[in-house]
């Protein structure tokens, strides 16, 4: 006949008194109390190991921390783990491992995980816009929470600050960076699933607005500011650069002398600088050369046509034209990408093919066949379209734009 515990009761556990010798009170079902003589009362499950069939003891804390019916409470988890042939000390081991995995996968190292994969997609320009926002408004305060701690009320209130300074356009990019991150975390197994998927409709949409730009008789307004601005010689170049060639502010701020190929007058830029990831050639105008000649004093023994102010080593920061036409008085009307937009609307009025137009945007053509075959052909047509641009803008420096005829006037079709 099997021998029956009887249960120990509170008053037991609390009045057991320490001898010379540690010994052990037992509850039954595998549950004793081991008192020691320092005194210290310790809980422990003792059982059979699956398939191995030897003894053993599991520590499971110390009295009064962890009360008799919280002991028993985690000896009948242990003895449930058992009838599935689960060894309980085995399964306390890999809880604890993945409790260190969680801990140690905070925001800040996943996100830097996830970042290092979506730089390699993307433009250094837009790389350096997504770091910097998390940097500076999610890692400070929730950084260093497991991934798997992160709620959207604690995104929300860090996101609250940009709310009140009336930062919207900047909390829809962190709300979708954040969730791109919890994506990626889903998708690796780090967590079930994504908390923040509703985190943006906590706040107001930020309301659309274009880039400002000039109309287009209002180019030689802007020449004569250029030429008379208060502003570095290399950056008056740097807004000439763009607006001759039709490019975004990180694309012209980014050239780098082996980008450019004299012999062939072209400017290729390999796909990642580019915001579609796909190379953009650009033909090069008398201008354009002319223009060269003028930087290579000043940066020619840089590997940047446009070296960065603060450290030479890099190239000009993509906001320089913008900080520079503020200045110049354009602020709220002109901004270094609306500068494009001057040129598109030329272009179109002027009666040029709007695809060529489009391609010298680098807007990606959708039909790829369409793309690979049109590139050279179009090179030599957007060659000459460039050139009429160069010149209409040389001329609004000179004040001589009204004697320029209009390209509907021309008899040569481009």
């Amino acid at each position: 006949m099997a021998r029956t515990t009887k249960p120990l009761t509170n008053t037991e556990v609390k009045q057991a008194k320490p001898r010379d010798k540690e010994y052990n009170l037992a509850d039954g079902g595998g549950l004793t109390l081991r008192v020691r003589p320092n005194g210290s009362k310790l809980w422990h499950f003792n059982y059979t190991r699956p398939f191995t069939k030897k003894r053993a003891n599991l520590s499971m804390g110390l009295y009064p921390a962890v009360s008799l019916a919280e002991a028993r409470e985690k000896a009948k988890g242990y003895r449930e783990l058992l009838a599935q042939d689960i060894d309980p000390k085995l399964e306390k081991e890999r809880e604890k491992q993945e409790k260190a995995k969680l801990a140690a996968n905070t925001l800040e190292v996943v996100s830097r995980q996830w970042f290092d994969l979506k730089s390699k997609k993307i433009t250094g320009n837009y790389a350096d816009d997504i770091i910097r926002s998390l940097e500076n408004h999610v890692f400070p305060k929730l950084g260093n929470y497991p991934l798997s701690e992160i709620t959207a009320p604690m995104v929300i209130a860090v996101l609250k600050p940009l709310s009140n300074a009336g930062k919207l356009e900047m909390i829809k990019r962190i709300a979708s960076r954040l969730n791109q991150i919890m994506t990626y975390a889903t998708n690796t197994g780090l967590i079930h699933n994504n908390p923040l998927t509703g985190v943006r409709h906590a706040f107001e949409n930020p309301t659309a607005t274009n880039n400002p730009t000039l109309r287009p008789d209002e180019l030689p307004e802007l020449m004569e500011a250029l030429l008379e601005a208060s502003i570095r010689k290399i950056t008056r170049y740097l807004i000439q650069w763009q607006l001759h060639t039709m490019t975004r502010p990180g694309e012209a701020a980014g050239a780098r002398w082996d980008e450019i190929d004299l012999d062939a007058k072209i400017w290729a830029i390999p796909p990642e600088r580019m915001k579609k990831r796909r190379e953009h050639v650009i033909p090069l105008t008398d201008e354009v050369m002319a223009l060269l000649e003028k930087i290579r004093p000043i940066s020619g023994k840089s590997q940047y046509l446009f070296p960065g102010d603060v450290d030479p080593k890099k190239p000009a920061n993509s906001s320089t034209a913008n900080v520079a036409l503020k200045r110049m008085g354009f602020k709220g009307r002109l901004t270094a990408h609306g500068m494009r937009s001057i040129a598109s609307t030329t272009l179109n009025e002027q009666g040029f093919d709007s695809e060529l137009v489009e391609v010298s945007l680098a807007h990606i053509d959708k039909n790829t066949t369409r793309a690979a075959y049109n590139k050279a052909e179009y090179l030599e047509r957007r060659r000459v379209m460039m050139d009429w641009w160069s010149e209409r803008i040389a001329l609004a420096a000179k004040g001589e734009l009204s004697k320029k005829p209009s390209r509907k006037a021309l008899k040569v079709v481009g």
